[in-house]
C-alpha cells in the first residue's frame, strides 16, 4: 500500500518539537507494517527534507506567529477574514491549489491519504477527496482554541481564537466523517471528535525515539528541576503561567529551576531560583541535568511528548492530571496532582532523593501499541480501497 502523507511541515530530522515527534513515530509506525509513505508538504526555511526521495516539498515556510513582523500578522488576519480560513491554514496558502494538485500528481499512483492534523488540509481542503482517508487528530483543535481564547489578554486575541474555535470545530466534523479512520493521541479527544467508536478510531500511544533509550550511567545534577517546551504554542504558555504563578512561589529561594525553550515576551519570575536558558543543543541533555521534571500541562488536548520522554528515560517527575492524558501508565517515581502547594512540596521531595527508574519496558509496551493500532486503521483503509466491509 502506498500512502500520501500530508502535513504543514515535513520532517527534516531535528525533531525539535512535540508535532515533530510524534509524525516522525506515526510514520515509523506505518513504514513497519508495510505501507511505502511519501510525504507532501512545507519545509521551515534552511531545513530540507530529511528523507528527500520520499518527500514531495512545496516550498520553504516560516508559520510561527511569534517571530513574524506585525505587518505579516496583519496580512494573515486580513486573509484569514476574506477567505473564511483558519489563522493557522491560512499561512500555508503560499501556493495554489493547481500547485498542490500537480504536486499530489508526482506521486504516482497511491491508495490514500493520511491527513496530518488540520492545518494543511484545512488550507487545501478541496484536493483530498478522490481517495480514501485517515485522519490524524493530533489535538481536538477547537477546544484548545477555546482555552486560548479564555486565557487571552486583550478582546481582539479573545475574538479571534473564538473566531478559530468555532471554524476548527465545523472542519473537524467535516474531517472525520469523511474520514475511513481516524487517529487520536488521547483516549478522551476520541469521543470529544465524536469518533468513539472502535470501529471509526483508534488511539496512537506514541514514542519519542525508535529505540529504547539506554542506560547512561549515573547522572549529572545541574539543577533541582529542568523543564523545556515550545512556549510560544499557547497550551504550553497556559501550563507555564500556572507553573510560574502558582507553584513556584511555593518552592524554597534556592530551589534551581532551569527553562529552556523559546519564550514569549513578558514571561518573568520572581523567585531567585528560576533561570530562562533559551534554546539548548541537546534536549535529552538538558532534560537529564534536571534531579525532578515538572510536567505542568493545564490546557490543550492529544497527548504530551514530555511526559512521554520523561517516562522512557525513567526520570522522576510531579505531573498535573492533564500531563498524564493519552497514557495508560505511571511510574512508580511520577507524584500526580494538581495542588500548587503540593505540587512544590513534590518538586523539593523528588530533587532530595532522586530515584530513577528503567523506561524500556514503557517504550516497548508503547511500540507494540502503537503498531497494533496503526494496523487497524490499515485494515479499515485497505477494505474500503477494495471495496469491501472491515
Amino acid at each position: 500500500m502506498h500512502l500520501l502523507f500530508a502535513t504543514s511541515i515535513v520532517p527534516d530530522g531535528a525533531l525539535a518539537s512535540g508535532y515533530e515527534i510524534a509524525n516522525a513515530a506515526i510514520i515509523d509506525a506505518l513504514r513497519r507494517a508495510g505501507v511505502r509513505v511519501t510525504v507532501i508538504g512545507f519545509n521551515w526555511p534552511g531545513k530540507p527534507a530529511v528523507d528527500p526521495e520520499n518527500t514531495i516539498v512545496l516550498g520553504a515556510i516560516d508559520v510561527r506567529t511569534e517571530s513574524a513582523s506585525p505587518r505579516q500578522k496583519l496580512a494573515w488576519v486580513a486573509k484569514a477574514m476574506l477567505t473564511g480560513l483558519t489563522f493557522a491554514s491560512v499561512k500555508l496558502r503560499v501556493v495554489s491549489d493547481a500547485d498542490v494538485r500537480a504536486a499530489i500528481e508526482r506521486a504516482g499512483p497511491f491508495d490514500g491519504y493520511v491527513l496530518n492534523s488540520v492545518q494543511f488540509v484545512g488550507a487545501f481542503e478541496g484536493l483530498f477527496g478522490d481517495r480514501p482517508s485517515i485522519f490524524v487528530a493530533h489535538n481536538v483543535e477547537h477546544r484548545s482554541a477555546e482555552e486560548n481564547a479564555a486565557a487571552a489578554g486583550s478582546a481582539l486575541q479573545r475574538w479571534l481564537f473564538r473566531r478559530e474555535a468555532r471554524l476548527l470545530e465545523v472542519m473537524e466534523e467535516r474531517l472525520c466523517r469523511a474520514a475511513r479512520f481516524v487517529f487520536t493521541l488521547a483516549e478522551e479527544d476520541r469521543a470529544a471528535l465524536g469518533v468513539a467508536s472502535d470501529d471509526r478510531s483508534a488511539v496512537l500511544p506514541l514514542v519519542t525515539r525508535a529505540e529504547a533509550p539506554t542506560k547512561k550511567g549515573p547522572r549529572r545534577i545541574d539543577c533541582d528541576a529542568a523543564l523545556i517546551g515550545t512556549w510560544t504554542w499557547q497550551p504550553n504558555r497556559i501550563g507555564l503561567d500556572w507553573f510560574l504563578t502558582k507553584v513556584v512561589p511555593h518552592l524554597r529561594p534556592d530551589f534551581r529551576i532551569r527553562i529552556a525553550g523559546n519564550m514569549p515576551s513578558g514571561v518573568t519570575s520572581a523567585h531567585p531560583g528560576v533561570q530562562f536558558v533559551g534554546r539548548v543543543p541537546d534536549a535529552q541533555a538538558f532534560v537529564r541535568g534536571g534531579a525532578v521534571i515538572p510536567l505542568i500541562s493545564t490546557a490543550g488536548s492529544g497527548v504530551q511528548l514530555k511526559t512521554i520522554e520523561t517516562f522512557e528515560l525513567g526520570l522522576p517527575s510531579v505531573a498535573t492530571g492533564r500531563s498524564l492524558r493519552g497514557i495508560g501508565y505511571q511510574p512508580q517515581n511520577c507524584v500526580v496532582t494538581d495542588d500548587p502547594v503540593a505540587f512544590a512540596s513534590a518538586l523539593e521531595a523528588a530533587a532530595a532523593d532522586v530515584r530513577d527508574v528503567d523506561g524500556s519496558a514503557f517504550h516497548g509496551r508503547q511500540v507494540r501499541a502503537l503498531d497494533a493500532a496503526v494496523a487497524l486503521g490499515l485494515k479499515k483503509l485497505d477494505a474500503v480501497r477494495q471495496g469491501v466491509d472491515a
